[in-house]
């Protein structure tokens, strides 16, 4: 095992709130139906291939698109198509999604069985097929993610189990359930990139999950663990790589450019089970907890589960829920609905009651310049606030607004409590629309 001797600039020491770290995975039943969007990753959505009415089966193709930064989406469920209406995306888009009522037979496609390959190419197409992306939460397509072109020369894999924000425990439950999985995972990658040095980085509030796998490490001299001082945002990719390499990603360049791929612990524990199965990504495992829920729990859900039908699995709600939120309470995003369902990206669902929830009123911004020393990308989020409270884009522009990676920092030291991140978002969404 190494320990990281370096640390990120900025961050918050945010409480960890582990509370299910030591719940081992339940799996949940078939859910009455499910809804499926048809855009769960970054890139362009999926068309759906499959009709009102149409039998489906698990792990069939209900949805493709031909665009290379997208990812195929499959049935969850057997049962039949019920209807193909337009949601609401976090993004604030429309996309279309296939609602599937179950037959509780959980009949397999026949699709599904091992495929063997035979070189590089074959094991990406397969990666495609299987529609995995990313499962820390970003959501990016995998094989875009690993297919390295010939100008960029990698020589490290890093596999990302910080699992830095309060509450989740997804990541630490698969290093304690499918640890050789995992190991499994990083070997087939391993071949695929062509790199003799993998990093596991997990924070040192997971001890036990260190202990796991630094013991499987120990039989590979290209595998070691690496203990990281807990800090947030530790588990994102440019605080992450610095941590354990030393190596600064250049603000707008990729990971790739500094030699690296960073995966999640769930991607990577997922290739192995792909190629030895051929089920696509059709479950995931979250972390359900907050104050208003009565069993927090870890849980196995089907993908396009509705929400209500998991907190209803965890017991329901001890008291009435004030917000509920897919993802971290620093990251996630607020629900509008408990019918929206889980998605492939989907790590937590957290519900909090009135006093643990509600939004801090705003005071004017005093010039502290705490969110300045928060900021683990050098910015200046009191600037960013005030241009995009003003629609000023070329303000926007001048303090670097698409650099920011929305980690919620800056709004959690803030003692005027000003919605930083929130006003970074929508001025975010003017310079994309502006670009459009």
């Amino acid at each position: 095992m190494l320990i990281a001797k370096r640390i990120f600039g900025g961050g918050v020491k945010a409480p960890h709130r582990k509370n299910t770290a030591q719940c081992e995975t339940i799996s949940m039943g078939v859910p009455e139906k499910v809804l499926i969007p048809m855009l769960q990753h970054i890139g362009a959505p999926c068309q759906p291939i499959v009709k009102k009415g149409e039998v489906v089966k698990v792990g069939q193709v209900i949805g493709t698109s031909s665009k290379y930064v997208s990812a195929p989406i499959h049935s969850s469920v057997s049962g039949t198509v019920t209807k193909i209406v337009q949601i609401v995306h976090s993004s604030g888009n429309y996309v279309d999604a296939v609602e599937i009522e179950t037959d509780g037979n959980q009949e397999i496609h026949e699709s599904v069985k091992p495929h063997p390959y035979s070189n590089d190419t074959e094991l990406l197409e397969l990666i495609k097929q299987s529609g995995l992306v990313g499962l820390g939460g970003a959501g990016f397509p995998a094989h875009v993610k690993l297919a390295i072109q010939p100008d960029k020369k990698i020589d490290t894999l890093i596999v990302n189990g910080a699992e830095c924000e309060p509450y989740i425990t997804s990541d630490h439950r698969e290093i304690m359930e499918n640890s050789w999985n995992i190991i499994s995972g990083i070997n087939i990658l391993l071949d695929l990139l062509k790199v003799d040095n993998v990093l596991i980085g997990i924070e040192d509030n997971k001890l036990d999950a260190i202990e796991v796998l630094t013991d499987l490490a120990d039989t590979s001299e290209k595998i070691s663990v690496v203990k990281l001082k807990s800090r947030y945002p530790q588990g994102a990719e440019k605080m992450l790589i610095y941590s354990m390499t030393g190596r600064k990603v250049p603000p707008g360049k990729l990971p790739l450019d500094v030699g690296v791929v960073v995966m999640n612990v769930n991607s990577v524990s997922f290739v192995a089970e792909y190629v030895k199965t051929g089920m696509p990504l059709i479950k995931k495992r979250i972390t359900v907890d907050g104050p208003a829920v009565v069993n927090p729990s870890n849980v196995n859900v089907l993908i396009g589960t509705p929400l209500a039908d998991v907190f209803e699995f965890c017991g329901g709600f001890k008291t009435e829920p004030y917000k509920i939120i897919m993802g971290g309470p620093m990251m996630g995003v607020a629900q509008d609905s408990l019918q929206n369902p889980v998605l492939k990206h989907t790590n937590a669902l957290l519900a909090f009651d009135y006093k643990n929830g509600k939004l801090s009123e705003e005071s004017p911004c005093i010039r502290c310049g705490k969110c300045v020393e928060a900021c683990p990308m050098n910015l200046l989020p009191l600037y960013l606030n005030l241009n995009a409270v003003h629609g000023n884009l070329d303000g926007l522009k001048k303090y670097k607004a698409m650099d920011c990676i929305e980690c919620g920092s800056c709004s959690y030291v803030c003692p005027a409590k000003r919605h930083l991140v929130h006003s970074i978002r929508l001025g975010k969404a003017l310079v994309r629309k502006e670009g459009k």
